[in-house]
């Protein structure tokens, strides 16, 4: 979700906030001097493109202020972890920071170049440091540490100043191979090889590199949703960016200088496997059932892609560390089968929650339905199709079957959904109000056009509670929003995303009419979403009726991440229904949750994951010590092992991955399928404390309107709706 600025990634040891945009690589061409005509050009069009409302949702004025920031984000794309660049480099830089408008408007964007002739010279020379630090040792008996996170750091000082911060770096490498149980002679090759690869990453690169990250620096400026793509680029964006991970159905990003999973996508061999979730970082990886096991920290993320990627069949081997563990931690080594995600795999899921009786009221059985995202085949609805894929159309399906069923209530899972067709969540939406607008959009001219369910009926009149968390984007945003506009269900969970602008591709080539392609493509934000009640998605997201510990800081995921979102703003509200109000209920609602997790073991356990993966994400250095590195890992390795006695001495779930294992301690190969049948059963088992708990309370919601009638008016008010909510 979060889009990418730095284009110049490079494979460092070093921990450095690099983005997800991949690079498109050269055969060994150094860069030319400067810009071409066609790029030229192209600064202009851009310009043009960014500063002109009738395109740009929120355009800015290319004057000295904002080349200032251009600067500044350019500096941020080539060096983000302020480990090339020192403080009189960047003052040397700064007779270019009223001069950068001027240069893009004028096409002159030469400074580019010169700054960046600056930092291949650097980086060179910090590389060739770090290869050289590898023919001595280290002593990991001090009470050294690495301050890793260098983002609100000052530049070095000085060439010294950056030697001492490159020590500790190398340093903290060779400890986290050591600690991985490799001997001095192999970690010495393994970090040679890794310096020498970002020596070619760094020859590598082309004169579009340059300009795209340029440029990406100027559109940055104006919304963290705004793109540059080079015609490469363009053509490759699908590939590169939205299927990251062509093969075994994940996306990935980079993060420090590891690659993690940034999403699953449903259905594919990843999500089938059980075991592999976002945030988990990968290690290494190997081909086929015995390949070498290639480290890949601090590799470039396409280069980890090219790895991960295959024909569909052949077989992939992934050294996963988990999310919440250690990066010290030895890792679980799993084997996946390539496959393409297969569409019935990525539709939603049905099932049903029995809750046994609880606080004087009967057992309930709760209809759960989990929706990973808002699909639609557009082409065979084009061609008028009777079985059309339709995530509107699978989830009334199973409504229907909720109602045959008598379930007392339904929860919409929404965790993790990033959005899809808008149509699909409106119609979707419709399932459970009776007509009325869903959303509202305002373009960048400053019309406001409103998006209605006009389909009557409902496919659900009965209880429902939404469940969302900070993965809940866009789509799923407006679906949740309307839902708690209309008061026709509690939403629950953690507050969304927040990502509340729509976006669109410009073909830079349609105003020239060019045979093929010479200027690129902009994603460009275009038009703003808001809710039925005239406030917006934007930026604060759907804050939920009943919270959850919130897993990710707002501060570190999500639109309120970035420095130049669009602010959360508000516009009239559109005329709809108010089913009900249950501000009355929450407090009740929210005892009963409290009391009820303090007993819930899994929930607890949730908690104190979500409490230690915040606490190790709060940290800005990490020890070199190995003493302390070991008792930290094995910490969690105890954690975990206690965990699964606990589990199976009170009957609860396995965990996955204990389940998972082949009898050498490595997670299932899919080419066994007994052990691949029993992966897969202990993954549809896994424990989910957050939808079970969920589930009760959409039950405690039901008891509490059944029993007192007095609440029931006060919440629900007189509708066709409202009584089916105490039947």
């Amino acid at each position: 979700m979060k889009p990418t600025r730095t284009l110049l990634v490079l494979t460092l040891g070093l921990a450095l906030a690099t983005p997800l945009a991949l690079l498109a690589r050269a055969d060994g061409a150094l860069p030319a001097a400067g810009p071409t005509p066609d790029q030229a050009t192209t600064s202009r069009l851009v310009y043009g493109l960014l500063s002109d409302s009738r395109y740009a949702y929120r355009p800015r004025a290319l004057d000295d202020a904002l080349s200032r920031d251009v600067l500044k984000r350019y500096l941020e794309a080539l060096d983000p972890g302020k480990v090339f660049f020192t403080a009189q480099d960047v003052a040397g830089f700064a007779k270019y920071q009223d001069r950068l408008d001027d240069a893009i408007k004028s096409g002159d964007v030469a400074p580019a170049w010169a700054i960046f002739s600056v930092y291949r010279q650097r980086a060179n020379e910090r590389l060739a440091y770090a290869r050289g630090l590898l023919k001595g040792g280290f002593d990991f008996t001090s009470a050294d540490r690495y301050a890793f996170d260098r983002k609100d750091a000052p530049w070095a000082a000085d060439g010294a100043a950056l030697d001492a911060l490159w020590r500790q770096s190398v340093k903290n490498d060779w400890l986290r191979l050591k600690l991985a149980g490799k001997q001095p002679d192999e970690i010495r090759k393994t970090l040679d090889k890794r310096y020498a690869n970002s020596v070619d990453d760094i020859a590598q690169l082309k004169g579009e590199d340059v300009f795209q990250s340029f440029l990406n620096a100027y559109a940055g400026a104006i919304d963290p949703h705004t793109d540059y793509l080079t015609p490469r680029s363009a053509e490759n964006f699908n590939l590169t960016i939205s299927n990251s991970l062509e093969g075994i159905g994940a996306v990935l990003q980079r993060q420090d200088d590891v690659v993690l999973i940034r999403e699953i996508v449903p259905g594919g061999p990843a999500a089938r496997s059980g075991v592999l979730k976002p945030g988990d970082r990968i290690t290494a990886v190997g081909q086929g059932a015995s390949g070498e096991m290639k480290d890949v920290v601090g590799w470039r993320i396409d280069d980890v892609v090219q790895l991960i990627r295959g024909p569909a069949a052949s077989k992939v081997r992934l050294d996963v560390v988990a999310a919440e563990a250690p990066l010290d931690s030895k890792p679980n080594r799993l084997v996946l089968t390539r496959a393409k995600v297969r569409l019935e795999d990525a539709r939603a899921k049905a099932e049903t929650i029995t809750l046994p009786a609880a606080n004087g009221q009967p057992a309930r059985r709760i209809g759960v339905v989990k929706l990973p995202g808002f699909y639609q085949d557009f082409e065979a609805r084009r061609r008028n199709e009777d079985d059309y894929a339709s995530a509107t159309k699978d989830v009334a399906k199973m409504l229907a079957q909720f109602r045959a069923q008598k379930v007392d209530g339904v929860v919409l899972d929404l965790r993790n959904n990033g959005g899809g067709s808008l149509g699909e969540a409106i119609e979707l939406t419709g399932l459970f109000i009776d007509q009325g607008p869903v959303v509202q959009v305002r373009e960048s001219g400053g019309r406001v056009s409103v998006e209605d369910d006009r389909d009557a009926g409902v496919a659900w009149d009965g209880p429902l509670a939404v469940l969302v968390n900070r993965g809940s984007a866009s789509a799923s945003e407006i679906v949740a929003g309307a839902i708690q506009d209309y008061g026709r269900g509690l939403v629950i969970g953690e507050t969304t995303f927040g990502k509340g602008t729509v976006q669109n591709m410009v073909d830079l080539d349609r105003w020239p009419a060019n045979e093929k392609p010479r200027f690129g493509q902009v994603k460009l934000t275009i038009a703003q979403f808001f809710r039925p009640d005239g406030s917006s998605t934007q930026n604060k997201g759907v804050v939920p009726d009943v919270s959850f510990p919130a897993s990710v800081d707002a501060s570190e995921f999500g639109e309120s991440t970035y420095d130049n979102a669009l602010p959360w703003t508000r516009i009239a509200a559109a005329p709809h229904v108010r089913y009900g109000n249950f501000g009355a209920m929450l407090g009740t609602l929210g005892a009963r949750h409290q009391a009820r997790v303090a007993k819930d073991v899994e929930f607890q356990w949730w908690v104190e994951d979500v409490r230690t993966f915040r606490e190790e994400n709060a940290k800005k250095s990490v020890s070199l010590n190995e003493a302390e590195r070991r008792a930290e890992r094995d910490k969690f390795d105890a954690r975990r092992k206690q965990r699964i006695a606990e589990r199976e001495k009170l009957g609860l779930a396995r965990d996955p991955l204990a389940d998972a294992r082949n009898d050498d301690g490595l997670l299932a190969d899919e080419r066994d399928v007994a052990k691949d049948a029993a992966r897969d059963q202990a993954a549809k088992n896994a424990p989910d404390p957050l939808l079970h708990e969920s589930a009760a309370i959409l039950a405690d919601a039901v008891g509490l309107l059944g029993a007192d009638a007095k609440l029931a008016a006060q919440v629900l008010p007189e509708s066709r709706t409202a009584a089916h909510w105490v039947d």
